[in-house]
């Protein structure tokens, strides 16, 4: 009887989990579109499926993204004032089309930039990671060479449409990471934060290498997910953080001769793209590093409201910064090797990058990205999800009113004490997420996607996997074994 009850479970959990009979709010909803999905979505073989749709959902939110930067294109990037602030469609994309010398055909990390280009004595080489300046030079490539505002304008529609192509990568990839809950990726597609940041820098297509990655993970090849995940670092530095999270959950599953092989082939990968140029331009590669450890406290982070509020300085909020973020993963690892149940790999990608976002001396908009992807595979609720993607829209308009009052003559926008209030109503939002997560983690069931039993769909060589190191309960076989569960060392 045990059996046969084992064997109806995984039927069950063989059928795609729509989000209309998973999710409440979902389920209510969808009743503005028809009510829940019936005979005609359960068709598997119809043209219609959820790939399809979430890449149309994905391109359309997109577009309205850009569409929102419509104000700006016209006029607003090119003229003194407030206006790319008041209207909250700045980017940066077509002003670094001449201050980092792309319209005068420079190269990148190669060629200084003039003191008359970057208006920035601390910038002297293009300050991106190589493989972000790699994109960053086709682009320009495919824009008409020019100084004029048209070429620049021309540069953010290359841009954009490459950073579409992202988008549609990333949402496929979130889809297809957990096989059964393909509708996942809906939310990605939906979000508004997405269509408002998408355009802003360049920050998207390390999201979709590394979200890349976490699907190699999920379909059991570490070593080629270790390649994407060398690659999104070589576009962006978060990336790597996933490594930590992985070696954290591989040491609890004795999995560590998959980790190697992640790690040995994301180091493999990030020297490949980064050797030429530390080689023949080592000063240009240097420059990124060298200008993320200068910088100063920025707009966005928690350092910024206890610097303005108590007049001190804080010469060493790098040290703060390290200090808090190492705090941090530590209290991540501990959780993740004393919870009752080894936590998902979704869950723990988005606490340490979260700790990342929350520690850092600078929140830029568009970082929410980063949080994106991890936050649908870590809880896919769609009201928790909602309420977060609330405060980083509130966030969005926060910083770009501040701006608005720093910049514009008549100082039309926030206060200091009103941005203060919106960067903390990020933070909260953040923090709001990160509880629920850890809360899934020491009471399994709260968490939607163990609820039937399952133990970490996306984990890959770890799901199904028996616990061999833990510092808190006896190690224990998880509830239904999965394809990790075969795979030994």
């Amino acid at each position: 009887m045990t059996s046969v009850r084992h064997r109806e479970e995984d039927d069950r959990r063989d059928i795609p989990v729509r989000p209309t009979d998973d999710d409440p709010l979902a389920a209510t909803g969808s009743e503005f579109i028809g009510g829940p999905a019936g005979r005609w979505a359960r068709s598997g073989h119809r043209w219609w499926n959820p790939l399809r749709v979430m890449v149309l959902v994905v391109v359309g939110m997109f577009a309205l993204g850009m569409v929102q930067k419509a104000s700006c294109y016209s006029t607003g990037w090119f003229q003194a004032g407030d206006g790319q602030y008041i209207h909250a469609c700045y980017s940066d994309i077509p002003h670094l089309y001449t201050q980092r010398g792309f319209a005068a055909d420079l190269v990148p990390y190669f060629d200084k930039i003039p003191v008359s280009l970057s208006q920035n004595g601390d910038i002297h080489y293009l300050e991106y990671p190589v493989l972000t300046g790699l994109f960053m030079e086709v682009a320009s490539w495919l824009t008409p060479a020019g100084t004029d505002p048209h070429s620049a304008q021309v540069y953010w529609l290359v841009n954009a449409g490459m950073l579409m192509i992202c988008a549609v990568v990333l949402v496929v990839c979130v889809a297809r990471t957990n096989r059964r809950r393909p509708w996942d990726g809906l939310f990605v597609a939906l979000s508004p934060a997405l269509a408002l940041t998408a355009t802003i820098n360049w920050d998207l297509f390390a999201v979709a290498l590394a979200a890349a990655g976490l699907m190699l993970w999920s379909r059991g090849r570490p070593g080629w997910a270790g390649v994407l995940i060398g690659l999104a670092t070589a576009a962006k530095l978060y990336p790597v953080l996933l490594l930590g999270a992985l070696f954290v959950l591989c040491l609890r599953a004795g999995r560590l001769r998959q980790f190697g092989a992640a790690l040995g082939a994301a180091a493999g990968a990030w020297f490949v793209v980064n050797l030429p140029v530390i080689a023949f331009a080592p000063h240009g590669w240097a420059q990124f590093y060298s200008f993320s450890q200068s910088r100063t406290t920025d707009y966005g982070s928690l350092w910024l409201i206890i610097k303005e509020r108590s007049g001190d300085s804080l010469s060493g909020v790098n040290e703060y910064g390290t200090a808090l973020m190492l705090l941090l993963c530590v209290g991540i690892a501990a959780l993740a090797l004393y919870a009752p149940r080894r936590p998902r790999v979704g869950q723990m990608a988005f606490l340490v990058v979260a700790a990342l976002l929350v520690s850092n001396k600078v929140y830029s908009p568009q970082y929410v990205l980063w949080l994106l992807p991890l936050a649908v595979l870590a809880r896919p609720r769609w009201r928790d999800l909602l309420i977060w993607q609330a405060a980083e829209v509130l966030y969005f308009l926060g910083i770009w009113y501040r701006l608005a009052y720093v910049t514009g003559p008549k100082h039309h926008g926030l206060t200091a004490d009103a941005y203060h209030l919106a960067i903390g109503i990020h933070l909260l939002g953040v923090l709001y997420l990160c509880a629920l997560v850890v809360r899934d983690i020491l009471l399994p069931d709260y968490d939607v996607l163990r609820q039937d039993g399952a133990d970490d769909p996306a984990g890959g060589v770890l799901d199904g996997a028996r616990d061999v190191f833990t510092l808190g309960a006896p190690a224990h076989e998880p509830r239904h074994a999965g394809s990790g569960g075969e795979q030994g060392l």
